[in-house]
């Protein structure tokens, strides 16, 4: 009964208030097209361990170096999203290989993504949730 009531109350609000509701869904049709249009595939945490256990994928963390030394995956490489391009050649030798690219919180990352994507690395993939959702799925981090 109580889902009725609420299915009922928002049909009302979506009747009073379509000019809102129409803006929010132009709003998130654009969102979806851009984050499909050549974005990265996002990684579970599950996921990207499973890829660097059996493809050997590298990660790639874009945060900056004070926090990357807080705690990160083992193996990682550090390459703030800020210095990205100026650092293309450390991954060359990867090009073929999958890459995760890992951030904070895993709002970050496509744009690093998208950016080694342009650059022709075919296999790029993001960390869901970045290394906040690592931690809370209780993966190991080393410091240093």
């Amino acid at each position: 009964m109580g889902l009725t009531i609420m299915m009922n109350q928002l049909i009302e609000f979506s009747i009073n208030h379509w000019e809102m509701v129409a803006v929010f869904l132009a709003i998130l049709a654009t969102l979806l097209f851009v984050e499909s249009k050549g974005g990265a595939q996002g990684l579970t945490p599950s996921a990207a361990t499973s890829l660097m256990n059996s493809e050997d994928a590298v990660v790639v963390d874009i945060r900056p170096e004070k926090e990357f030394k807080t705690g990160h995956i083992t193996g990682a490489l550090n390459i703030p999203a800020t210095k990205m391009k100026e650092n293309l050649k450390r991954l060359e030798k990867h090009k073929d290989a999958p890459i995760i690219i890992v951030c904070k919180s895993g709002v970050t990352s496509g744009a690093s993504a998208k950016d080694l994507k342009k650059e022709g690395f075919a296999k790029v993939y993001k960390l869901q949730g970045g290394i906040a959702e690592w931690q809370s799925s209780s993966l190991p981090l080393v410091k240093g």
